[in-house]
């Protein structure tokens, strides 16, 4: 049984959710703050957090950002907020999907079940792959550069182990959202930008001259695999 933090400031709403996601068969567990919810988090573990943007002093962009700091999981961003600009802030700090108020409770439901489907995506597979000091271990679903375990979300993982297990081959950023995110994710192309900005930032020795994720010009991006010099 997966286990879910809603994390809401307005207590009819985290009632209305926990009831819901309990009848699909999940474990709820809640928090009307941001500091009770890093706090969950680190005593709990749960397996995906449902959260509020708009949260009493430590706001939900502030939440996720901690949050990936130190142990990322998955985030839905639940918030009254429907800009551009808000959704990309949300997934800049490692948001997984944004829902948008008023929601349909049901929608959620399945948005949670979706995210934790691709998240999960390639748990079964086995084997390392990467190249030169960059590792990605599909038994553990974690990465490594030289040796050192890196801070990924879950949507950075799931397209650094798309992208590396198909080293030098050109992926549209359609294609690459429908392989990591799921064929049912609803949003937007620029977003597999911001991710892939972001996993330059944790990856390459200099973000604005990558070595590992280049953009083929036209197309979207590729692993290149660099020979070591000798």
């Amino acid at each position: 049984m997966a286990a879910i933090l809603v994390v809401d400031d307005d207590r009819k709403t985290v009632a209305l959710i926990k009831l819901y996601l309990e009848h699909a068969g999940f474990e709820v567990l809640v928090a009307h703050d941001g500091e009770h919810a890093l706090k969950l988090v680190g005593e709990c573990t749960p397996d995906l957090l449902v959260l509020d943007l708009m949260l009493p002093e430590l706001d939900g962009l502030d939440v996720c950002r901690a949050l990936q700091a130190v142990n990322p999981l998955p985030v839905i961003m639940l918030t009254a907020r429907t800009t551009e600009g808000d959704k990309l802030a949300g997934l800049e700090c490692g948001a997984d999907d944004y829902v948008t108020k008023p929601f349909s409770p049901r929608e959620l439901v399945a948005r949670v079940k979706a995210v934790l489907r691709r998240t999960r995506a390639g748990a079964g597979e086995c084997g390392e792959i990467g190249a030169g000091e960059l590792v990605v271990d599909l038994v553990h679903q974690e990465a490594r550069l030289r040796g050192e375990r890196l801070r990924l979300t879950p949507k950075e993982f799931n397209l650094l182990r798309i992208l590396c297990g198909e080293p030098g081959r050109p992926f549209t950023r359609l294609a690459l959202m429908e392989r990591a995110f799921g064929y049912d994710y609803d949003g937007l192309e620029r977003t597999v930008d911001v991710h892939i900005a972001n996993l330059r930032r944790k990856i390459e020795a200099d973000p604005a001259h990558p070595r590992y994720l280049v953009t083929v010009q036209g197309i979207g991006y590729k692993f290149s695999v660099v020979e070591e010099a000798v």
